[in-house]
């Protein structure tokens, strides 16, 4: 476990009446009431929240993980008098609680000691209606991730249903969705100059419910509750439309209709920070570990994985379809500024158990270091077209000067002895530099041994639902790679990551990829099954059969049965998927691949050897247990299966 500097519940905002007494505060402005453990750090959402909103001179509480069977665990600091703000923490609770088979995950890192249990499914919904129990008028903020990307009506893959606007379902008044930052405080404001709650309808970033739409200009009327709930098609049109208004300058209001005449109302995304801003976030008096109330038990496992990393960017221009980055951070690109980032290197480095390791410099992707155009910076990304898929824009500029001066300063910071980079590369983007000198650093200077790319799968088909780059272009920086690896004196290899059962993937396919990994040599350990969380593309596709953005029809697998042939395939050296292989091949008509042959991956009569000569096998350590920092709770919930995942904080 990581060991911390000693603090004092002073530097913390208060947990309790007597850490307010502490402070001489007779009442909180706001109450925060999280899902996640308190952990006062940049990469945790109720960090940032609250500390921002201290910032702004609001007096702010912390309840971490009530016991929501009992109404008195959200009273403990008394009736705020502005309201209460509510989250579900750094990951869907679903996600957090469930694996891609619906079975109970047995650790929850963002809880002490990783405690499983201590917060509730659908975590905001019952937060929120624990608190209307007992405060009937107090204006409810609801935030995070859960909140975000259940803003509006969603597929709900634990249920198997369409839900509606969780905004209804916990009886809350509004939802700052997305990077909360800019919508919070004016929030906070608007209640703090005395506006009733239900007055708070041309906030940016925020969605409310209300009984007219007169009050909407040019609103964008979507599919009723009526018509979605009874449609598939419906249903994807409405998510199509969603995702074609996600631009802060130029979207409208979406309004959804719900019965007994009441509108859930969403308007347009908050509109991206400036360097000057996002470094104001990051230097805000975090006390950068957990509430000391919690060394007892050990901690708080998933500050672990980011006390040494470094967020310096937000936004993701690469849009893959299963990823909920474009829905919650969107694609423009925000950057901190160097000075930001190295002070923030530094001061890391008088903390007692810093060995000299920054584990991670990026974000969403590593290397996205200014806007994919300079048309986004006025007008935001485009609706109609993708920056990177199916093939790069011709508008897309392509540098990594900028991301490449930030790594070389803050190798040279005192105390530093290495650099890593561990959040994830776009390999595209990389190659489309027309200058590799970012490869050959990354080779010589920030990778230990293994660097881990993402191609997820091998089908062109597939790839192109995904909104991920050809096979081939996988291939070339894999062999650019082990060139600069071998100039810089290393051995080092590249491990994919792959997805089996996304939409699109038929058994045929899927076959192919587990034919690339004989090919490869490579023996997966763990495999990414394609896991439907909320308002991505990708969920749509499974819940729907069509892609939202075309309205075609995408085969997409959703038998368990066959999710978990397709999964088999990947590791079809593991004798446990001996039967399971063997039926996977028939129905894909490839008992060419069931024999004794060189080619074949399993034999007919006994589970496959591990070891079959030709078939050398590669430790695959899973991403979801390197250090790493993605920079968003939205990155979170990029569908990986493992338990580890949830370790990746904010």
């Amino acid at each position: 476990m990581t060991t911390t500097r000693r603090t004092t519940t002073l530097d913390f905002l208060p947990t309790t009446r007597a850490e307010m007494r502490e402070r001489g505060w007779e009442q909180c402005d706001f109450v925060y009431v999280s899902g996640d453990a308190y952990v006062d750090h940049p990469s945790f959402g109720t960090a940032i929240i609250a500390r921002l909103l201290e910032a702004h001179g609001y007096k702010v509480g912390i309840i971490a993980q009530p016991d929501w069977r009992d109404p008195a665990s959200v009273t403990r600091l008394g009736e705020p008098r502005l309201g209460f703000l509510v989250s579900a923490g750094n990951m869907d609770s679903m996600v957090n609680h469930y694996t891609v088979a619906k079975r109970h995950r047995s650790k929850d890192y963002y809880s002490p000691g990783g405690k499983m249990g201590l917060r509730p499914d659908h975590a905001v919904v019952v937060y929120s209606n624990l608190i209307r129990r007992t405060y009937k008028k107090n204006p409810i903020i609801l935030g995070g991730i859960e909140a975000s990307l259940r803003r509006l009506a969603h597929y709900d893959y634990w249920s198997d249903s369409l839900k509606r606007s969780v905004l209804i379902d916990a009886g809350a008044d509004l939802i700052s969705y997305g990077m909360g930052e800019h919508s919070i405080v004016e929030i906070a404001d608007a209640l703090n100059s005395g506006l009733d709650v239900r007055d708070l309808t041309f906030i940016q970033g925020t969605v409310y419910r209300a009984r007219t739409i007169e009050q909407c200009v040019e609103p964008v009327i979507l599919p009723t509750w009526e018509e979605i709930s009874t449609s598939k098609e419906a249903y994807a049109r409405s998510f199509g439309e969603q995702i074609r208004q996600l631009n802060p300058f130029l979207s409208h209001p979406l309004v959804e209709e719900y019965p007994h005449g009441v509108y859930v109302v969403q308007n347009p995304p908050s509109t991206p920070l400036t360097t000057e801003e996002f470094d104001q976030v990051y230097e805000l008096p975090y006390a950068r570990t957990w509430h000391p109330s919690y060394d007892a038990a050990g901690g708080i496992p998933a500050l672990a994985e980011v006390k040494f990393s470094l967020t310096v960017n937000r936004g993701c221009l690469g849009d893959c379809a299963f990823c909920s980055l474009n829905f919650h951070q969107g694609r423009i690109i925000q950057t901190r500024s160097d000075e930001s980032v190295l002070a923030e290197a530094e001061l890391m480095t008088h903390e007692p158990d810093f060995k000299g390791y920054i584990h991670d410099v990026g974000g969403p992707t590593a290397q996205f270091r200014i806007p994919a155009c300079a048309k986004q910076l006025r007008a935001g990304a485009c609706t109609d077209r993708r920056c990177l898929s199916p093939k790069p824009c011709k508008a897309l500029r392509v540098s990594h000067k900028s991301y490449l001066t930030l790594l070389r300063k803050l190798r040279e910071v005192p105390g530093v002895k290495k650099v890593f980079v561990r959040s994830g590369i776009r390999f595209d983007y990389a190659l489309l530099d027309k200058d590799h000198t970012f490869i050959r650093e990354l080779a010589a200077n920030h990778t230990s041994g293994q660097l881990r790319l993402a191609p997820e799968h091998v089908s062109e088909e597939v790839l192109g639902v995904m909104g991920k780059p050809s096979n081939d272009v996988y291939q070339a920086f894999c062999k650019e790679f082990d060139a600069a690896s071998r100039a810089a004196g290393k051995e080092q290899y590249v491990l994919p990551y792959l997805m089996s059962s996304h939409p699109g993937s038929t058994m045929k396919v899927a076959v192919e990829l587990a034919e690339f990994c004989r090919d490869l040599g490579y023996n997966p350990e763990q495999v990414s099954d394609f896991y439907p969380t909320p308002s991505t593309v990708s969920t749509c596709i499974y819940y729907t059969g069509l892609d939202p953005r075309t309205m075609k029809h995408v085969y997409c697998p959703t038998d368990p049965h066959e999710k978990a042939m397709q999964r088999a395939l990947i590791q079809y050296r593991d004798p446990k998927n001996h039967k399971l292989v063997l039926e996977a091949l028939r129905r894909a008509h490839r008992e060419d691949l069931i024999g004794y042959g060189p080619k074949c991956l399993v034999r007919p009569d006994q589970p496959a050897n591990t070891s079959r000569p030709g078939h050398a096998t590669r430790k695959h350590t899973s991403r979801d247990g390197h250090a790493g920092h993605s920079g968003s709770s939205a990155r979170m919930q990029t569908n990986r299966t493992s338990d580890k995942r949830q370790k990746r904080a904010k």
